[in-house]
């Protein structure tokens, strides 16, 4: 179960990780009130499933009411495509948010590393940006420090994660308390990714989780009941919706054009079992 951004985002205020004032809406008029209620400059965001909403305009910045409707209304409704999801997702509702003063972006996460079986801190100086690419391009800029789950984060690792990434000074004091919400977060409600990127340092010297990325493992929402409230607004399409009927899970489920289907443990395995049941079939047809 992937949250959407605002839902990331309120997760991580429960567990102390600094985010922008906003609020989220389902319509232009919405969008005009908060922002006519409380004057300033404001960030208006797509909220879907799907990496590329900047480029694909679904980030819009509004600094008065009347722009902010406005540009509600362009965004509401809109379908946002990428490479992974060539049909997109249709755009129901937004985040309205504080617009920062950024110096620095950074980018913040724990994942399970499947290498040695354990909770991952990752981090790198080069925020605001596809991680993947950082990782193929430059893989020095990335930082990785395995966790012991039977003993837990400490402030340590934080403090050597933040140097060994050479995050600005800026960061430095911030980053544990920071890295301990993601882990925090992360073991709480079972989570298989929690990423901040970016994790912004403001002109003033404030950091703050400007976007938030967080992927649930599915057979863990018993734990917190009131997350599976929150599955009910997900845009799901035909094939996620018939996987959650079915306790698969959201991502579990995927049809394709044939007659041969396959039961697999990860898209990747997934993909290379197609691969190997069609050349099968071409090789010996």
């Amino acid at each position: 179960m992937n949250l959407l951004e605002y839902q990331g985002k309120e997760l991580f205020a429960r567990a102390g990780i600094p985010v922008p004032k906003g609020r989220h809406v389902g319509t232009a008029s919405e969008a005009r009130e908060f922002v006519k209620e409380h004057p300033g400059r404001w960030v208006v965001k797509a909220q879907v499933l799907i990496g590329g909403r900047g480029k694909a305009g679904g980030i819009q910045f509004a600094a008065t009411p009347d722009e902010a409707q406005s540009v509600a209304e362009q965004i509401l409704g809109m379908t946002i495509a990428n490479r992974q999801n060539p049909k997109g997702e249709i755009v129901r509702s937004l985040l309205i948010e504080e617009q920062l003063k950024i110096a620095k972006e950074a980018y913040c996460a724990v994942a399970i590393d499947r290498a040695t079986r354990r909770p991952i801190a990752i981090a790198s100086r080069r925020g605001g940006m596809d991680i993947e690419e950082v990782a193929e391009h430059d893989p020095a800029d990335i930082t990785k420090f395995d966790i012991d789950a039977a003993i837990g984060y400490s402030p340590f690792i934080g403090r050597d994660v933040a140097f060994e990434a050479k995050l600005d000074p800026g960061y430095r004091k911030a980053f544990p308390a920071v890295l301990a919400g993601v882990y925090d977060v992360f073991f709480r409600y079972g989570a298989k990714l929690v990423e901040i990127n970016p994790l912004v340092l403001t002109e003033d010297g404030l950091v703050f989780a400007s976007d938030a990325k967080v992927e649930l493992d599915d057979d863990a929402l018993y734990k917190n009941s009131e997350l599976k409230e929150w599955q009910k607004s997900l845009p799901l399409d035909e094939d996620e919706a018939l996987a959650v009927a079915a306790g698969l899970g959201i991502r579990n489920f995927r049809r394709f054009e044939g007659t041969v289907g396959t039961m697999a443990n990860g898209a990747g395995l997934a993909m290379a079992t197609m691969d190997a049941v069609r050349n099968g079939c071409v090789q010996f047809s």
